[in-house]
């Protein structure tokens, strides 16, 4: 393209009445120009004059125009000579495909790939296709979710503004290794109270919740290929972790006692083993003190390292929450890690780990080295609500509101089916499952009431294998007490559906009328 052409294509795009300044579009104009190769490698360009005289514009926007292309490398600038645009042409030589290998053995070790090339890699394809991430995070029966609209926001706002105020620069700087000391010390206080973990502050490590703690754990105590027991079934979320780390996963089934390794698995001791003592999720037991007991020994023994999700064990109804695992642990064997997005609020995204004291500068240079943690202000806010009282009793008010509402959903379907579908895992949490008949797909019923306006989870999505149990997912925290009636009305519709067929529903609604 001569300049006369690049003068009438560039007239022909302007657009004067656009909000984009014109300085933007002359910009974006003539770098589309060089990169098609309307603009040819080593075309001089016209003076910075004559451009705005043509084009009717200011000298000053077409100077900086041009000092804008020569610092992105579009055009040279030599002084005394000209403008001219440069070649940024790939270079071919180094795109030219090279000759096979000469050795045959080389070749022969040489790495094959399992997946095409600019694609998915093997392990991210399947954690796509395998993910359980819902596109609604929020209704009934949402499993695993809170009830946000009851948190203390005004507290939480006069805390904030109160630290803002003092305009601690520190707070706005990156996070020391292991967190905000403050927010340790109080976590190591609750925790010692409520979950019976032993611990000090400095066995306490911050991090952004139950995923970047396994992550961390991960990453500083396995290598790829090394074995985990995960509990069958357990939650998708953590399994993914495992997974894209290059763990090979051993589904380990958990029975009324908790988890239940057989003699093949002891046989072949795991580096790793994950763990929901105090409330399996997603069926809800609890670990037996022998199984604790024989789980630590043989962690003691054979050198695996145990990570205890404490998931939502504050929410007990008619008991009081039980102990954790680490706080029976001798051995320095157990990773403690909890989260208070359940507790509080998801988007907090502040979770902690407690790790053995012999453990501890590994994990705070790892978490610092890898992440680059911050948040210190939201740590200081979080530990000002746990100090002066907020959290303990915001759990209270939260465990009797959550025990009220999972009541009424235990009725409703109590109402609805009877005893014919079994409700499994109610003594704790913010969900229970809804047990199904056998031969029922609790896949279908999954999709088949969202479709309807009601969220639930199919326990199938939970195993790594074959599923032993069908059954639902069923939240009830994040449901206001006079809507669980009414949406468990829908939900049951659709249960019928697929569980009973009409004859049957027909033949039930009469015995339960």
């Amino acid at each position: 393209m001569d300049t006369v052409l690049l003068f009438d294509w560039i007239l022909a795009r302007l657009d004067r009445t656009s909000g984009e300044p014109v300085y933007r579009q002359l910009l974006s104009l003539m770098q589309q120009a060089v990169l098609t190769g309307q603009l040819a490698a080593g075309t001089k360009l016209p003076s910075s004059r004559t451009l705005a005289t043509d084009l009717g514009i200011a000298r000053n926007t077409v100077l900086h125009v041009y000092d804008q292309l020569s610092a992105e490398g579009y055009v040279i600038s030599t002084t005394g000579s000209g403008t001219y645009v440069a070649d940024t042409r790939p270079d071919a030589e180094a795109l030219a495909p090279r000759p096979a290998a000469c050795d045959p053995k080389a070749a022969a070790d040489a790495p094959v790939s399992t997946f095409p090339r600019g694609g998915m890699s093997v392990r991210g394809q399947r954690l796509i296709d395998e993910a359980g991430v819902s596109a609604k995070q929020w209704g009934a029966f949402m499993p695993g979710v809170p009830d946000v609209a009851e948190f203390p926001a005004r507290t939480w706002s006069r805390l904030q503004a109160r630290l803002w105020k003092s305009a601690n620069h520190d707070l706005l700087t990156y996070a020391p290794g292991g967190g905000y000391r403050p927010l340790r010390r109080a976590l190591s206080d609750y925790l010692r109270v409520a979950r019976s973990v032993r611990c000090t502050p400095d066995q306490i490590v911050i991090t952004t919740g139950i995923h970047q703690s396994i992550d961390l754990t991960v990453r500083l105590l396995t290598d790829v290929g090394d074995r985990a027991w995960v509990e069958e079934p357990c939650y998708w979320g953590v399994r993914s972790v495992l997974q894209s780390s290059g763990l090979k996963l051993a589904p380990v089934p958990v029975d009324a006692e908790g988890l239940n390794p057989g003699e093949r698995d002891l046989r072949n001791p795991p580096r790793l083993a994950l763990v929901t003592p105090s409330h399996q999720y997603p069926l809800g037991m609890v670990m037996s003190l022998a199984r604790r007991r024989t789980l630590l020994e043989y962690a003691r023994q054979h050198k695996v390292w145990i990570i205890e999700d404490d998931y939502d064990s504050e929410f007990r109804y008619g008991s009081r929450p039980l102990a954790s695992l680490q706080g029976l642990d001798d051995a320095g064997q157990v990773i403690y890690v909890g989260s208070l997005g359940k507790t509080l609020f998801p988007g907090l995204r502040i979770g902690y780990m407690v790790v053995p004291e012999h453990m501890v500068d590994a994990f705070r240079t790892g978490v610092a080295e890898l992440y680059r943690e911050g948040q210190l202000m939201q740590q200081a806010v979080l530990a000002e609500f746990i100090m002066d009282g907020h959290l303990t009793s915001h759990v209270r008010r939260m465990r009797a509101l959550y025990g009220e509402r999972r009541q009424l959903l235990i009725d409703a379907v109590t109402q609805h089916f009877g005893d014919a579908l079994p409700v499994m895992g109610d003594e704790a949490g913010l969900h229970f499952v809804l047990g199904l008949p056998e031969g029922c797909d609790d896949r279908a019923v999954t999709a088949a009431s969202y479709e309807a306006g009601v969220i639930v989870r199919p326990l199938a999505s939970y195993y790594s294998g074959q599923p032993t149990r069908k059954g639902l997912l069923t939240g009830y925290a994040c449901v206001p007490n006079e809507q669980i009636g009414p949406a468990f009305a829908t939900l049951a519709k659709v249960i019928e559906e697929h569980a009973f067929g009409r004859a049957a529903r027909g033949a039930r609604s009469r015995r339960t009328a």
